[in-house]
C-alpha cells in the first residue's frame, strides 16, 4: 500500500483482463504465440500498418532483437541521446557496440538532430531516436541523415504509441520500433514490449531471433516439416496470458487516450501563469506532433527547487519524480569517454525536470490538490 494519497503512476484496468486471462487459460495454450498474441498482432499490424509486430517479453528484448537485426558487432558505433533509460544503449553494447551520445534538443528534450551528423563515423552502425514523453524527434532530419550514410534507424517508442509526426505513426518510420507495455505507460501488461518492423527484409530473422534461433514459426506455417536451430537467439516471447492482459488494453485504447488527453489537458490549462511567474519551463509540442500524452513534466529554475519541491508535495502525500541522469556521466558512461560538458542540455535538463502524477485513474479533485500544492510553495 503506497503512503502517497496521490502516488505518480497507478496501474490501470479496464475491467476485461482477467476475463481474456480466463479465456487464454481454457484455451489450453498459455505459453507465447497463442490466440491472444495473435490477436495482439493482427491489432498492431492493422491500426499502425506496420509490416510485422512481434510482442516481446519487455521493450528492453525487442531492443535486444533490434540490436541482432542490425547486425552489430564488437567495435561498431550507435548513437543514442544521453537523456533516455539505460537499455535504449545497453542493449547494443551487450552486441559489443561502443555508444556514442548525443545531446537533446532544449524545446523538446528528444535527440538534436542539428548535432547529429558530427557524430558519424565510419564505424556508425544504428541511431536510436527516443521520441521523449511521446512527442516526435525530427525524424525527416533523421532519417535523411541515416539514408545518406546507410545507417539503421531504430526508433525507441517506448513512450509514443500512436503518436504522430507529420501525420505518421510513430513506430512506423525507422527500419525497426520498440514499444513499453511496463506498467507506466499507457497501455500495460505489467512487463512486455513489442518491435515493430517496417522493412521487410527484416522479417524472417527477426522470427527466427525471438524463437530462440529456431524457424519454428516457419515450421507451424508449414513451410519446413520440421524445425532446427538456425541462427542465434533467445525466448523473447511473452506468456499468452499477459498478452490476454494486454489485449484487454489495447481494446481500450480509444478510452485510455482520452483519459489521459483530459490530465494532460487540465495540467496545460491550469499552469501556464504560475509557470510563468517562477521560471518554469512546461512541455513543447511542436505544430507537426501529434502526442501520446505518456506524462506531464516540468523544468524548474535549478536542482535545489526540484528537490525542495518534491519534499513540499511529500507533505501533502503527493508523489512527483525526476527523470533520467545523463548515460555519458554513468559509470559505464565514462568507461566509454564520457565528460562532463559532452552533453550539456541533458546535464543542466536531468537536473531540473519533474514529473507530475499522471495516471489514467487520476481524478481532477487529485489534480486540483496537486496544483494547490505546487501554488503554495514558497522556496523560489
Amino acid at each position: 500500500m503506497t503512503k502517497f494519497s496521490i502516488p505518480f503512476n497507478k496501474p490501470y484496468a479496464t475491467g476485461q483482463e482477467l476475463g481474456y486471462m480466463q479465456q487464454a487459460i481454457a484455451n489450453g495454450h498459455i505459453s507465447g504465440d497463442g490466440a491472444f498474441t495473435k490477436k495482439c498482432h493482427t491489432f498492431f499490424e492493422t491500426a499502425l500498418a506496420v509490416k510485422k509486430a512481434l510482442l516481446t517479453t519487455s521493450c528492453t528484448h525487442a531492443l535486444e532483437m533490434s540490436a541482432i537485426l542490425a547486425d552489430i558487432q564488437p567495435g561498431d558505433e550507435v548513437i543514442v541521446p544521453s537523456f533516455t533509460f539505460v537499455t535504449s544503449i545497453n542493449a547494443f553494447v551487450l552486441r559489443g557496440a561502443k555508444p556514442v551520445f548525443c545531446d537533446i534538443r532544449p524545446d523538446t528534450l528528444n535527440l538534436d538532430e542539428t548535432k547529429l551528423e558530427a557524430l558519424i563515423t565510419d564505424r556508425t552502425k544504428a541511431i536510436v531516436p527516443v521520441h521523449y514523453a511521446g512527442v516526435a524527434c525530427d525524424m525527416d532530419a533523421i532519417t535523411a541523415i541515416a539514408q545518406r550514410h546507410g545507417i539503421v534507424v531504430i526508433e525507441d517508442n517506448a513512450h509514443g504509441l500512436f503518436s504522430k509526426y507529420k501525420g505518421r505513426y510513430l513506430g512506423t518510420i525507422g527500419h525497426m520500433a520498440t514499444q513499453s507495455f511496463h506498467e507506466t505507460k499507457n497501455v500495460t501488461c505489467g512487463e512486455g514490449g513489442a518491435l515493430l518492423i517496417n522493412d521487410s527484409a527484416f522479417i524472417e530473422r527477426a522470427e527466427i531471433i525471438r524463437e530462440k534461433g529456431t524457424n519454428r514459426s516457419r515450421f507451424f506455417r508449414g513451410q519446413v516439416d520440421k524445425y532446427t536451430w538456425v541462427d542465434i537467439g533467445s525466448s523473447y516471447l511473452p506468456s499468452d496470458l499477459l498478452a490476454a492482459y494486454l489485449y484487454a488494453q489495447l481494446e481500450a485504447i480509444d478510452d485510455i487516450q482520452a483519459r489521459r488527453q483530459r490530465i494532460w489537458d487540465y495540467y496545460q490549462a491550469h499552469l501556464p501563469e504560475w509557470a510563468q511567474t517562477h521560471n518554469v519551463t512546461l512541455p513543447t509540442i511542436p505544430a507537426d506532433c501529434e502526442q501520446s500524452y505518456h506524462m506531464y513534466y516540468m523544468l524548474l529554475p535549478s536542482l535545489e527547487v526540484r528537490q525542495e519541491l518534491i519534499a513540499h508535495l511529500k507533505s501533502f502525500g503527493i508523489l512527483t519524480v525526476f527523470h533520467y541522469l545523463p548515460l555519458h556521466l554513468s559509470d559505464m558512461g565514462r568507461k566509454y569517454g564520457g565528460q562532463t560538458g559532452d552533453c550539456p542540455v541533458t546535464e543542466d535538463v536531468s537536473d531540473r525536470l519533474l514529473r507530475l502524477p499522471f495516471y489514467n485513474d487520476l481524478t481532477e479533485a487529485d489534480q486540483e490538490k496537486v496544483i494547490a500544492g505546487l501554488f503554495s510553495f514558497e522556496g523560489w
